[in-house]
């Protein structure tokens, strides 16, 4: 045992879903889809260690997959969870597949997951992550508020995370802005970013992995490169959507994600 504790909220009834962030972001950004959730799902959305409620890890952990998955097989036994359904975009993406990978979850569903792709694309995922923080890190908070107010604006400050960012409330960009500012976790889970490349197979468990055709922060990776490592996984496009979609198209993500899953098996 860690003993790191994490914020999370908890809602709905059913079968349960634990939904993982992005590097950044935090547990809210699950908002638009929890109500088409939470009638048929028990949701439990988390903040990551460092990243908004949550600590940051202690000294002597390093915020490596190998300490994400010690630390959520702590939190899915103080809840209760046995072998849950879980879903992320991004990081938490990657995470999810890392989770199915170990035999630790019933599904996992990945939006725009880390993890899946070369080094090149590696390299210029991290660094346009890394620009989007400087920017938000330096932006005065008069301008960022001006900006927000309007849809040109808040396409200048997200467009490279949102496919619709228009469609974001100004209150909610301002605090996400402000939860990447002041993620602890932020920087050293990027470092650590730098040398991962998902190479892992998974069989057993039911995957699903999907890519908004705005995403402008990873490349979708080639189908065959996913299936020779999870033959199985079911693949799907997110028309519209961007690299963090679930604002973009709630209807559709809370879709994906219960159809995700659905109590199947993998063959």
């Amino acid at each position: 045992m860690f003993d790191v504790q994490l914020a999370y909220d908890r809602c709905g009834t059913g079968p349960p879903l634990v939904l993982l962030h992005g590097a950044g972001h935090r547990r809210q950004g699950w908002l638009p889809v929890i109500q088409r959730l939470a009638p048929h799902r028990e949701v439990i959305t988390v903040d990551l260690p460092g990243f908004g409620e949550s600590p940051p890890l202690p000294d002597h952990l390093a915020y490596e997959l190998d300490t994400a998955v010690i630390v959520l097989k702590d939190f899915f036994a103080d809840l209760g969870l046995d072998r849950p359904h879980v879903a992320g975009n991004s990081m938490g993406g990657l995470i999810s597949l890392v989770l199915a990978q170990h035999g630790m979850v019933s599904s996992a569903t990945a939006l725009s997951p880390a993890g899946l792709w070369t080094p090149l694309g590696r390299r210029i995922s991290l660094a346009l992550i890394r620009q989007v923080h400087r920017t938000a890190r330096w932006m005065p908070p008069r301008l960022a508020k001006r900006l927000s107010r309007t849809a040109a604006g808040r396409m200048l400050m997200c467009g490279i995370l949102f496919g619709r960012p228009d469609l974001l409330e100004p209150e909610v960009l301002l605090a996400d802005m402000q939860a990447m500012i002041s993620s602890a976790g932020f920087s050293p889970t990027l470092a650590a970013g730098d040398r991962i490349v998902f190479a892992s197979q998974v069989h057993d468990v039911p995957v699903t992995i999907a890519w908004g055709s705005r995403d402008r922060l990873f490349r979708r990776p080639r189908a065959d490169s996913i299936t020779r490592l999870i033959p199985r996984a079911r693949l799907l496009r997110l028309p519209g959507c961007g690299h963090v979609p679930m604002n973009d198209n709630p209807e559709l993500i809370a879709h994906v994600l219960l159809t995700g899953s659905e109590e199947r098996s993998a063959g």
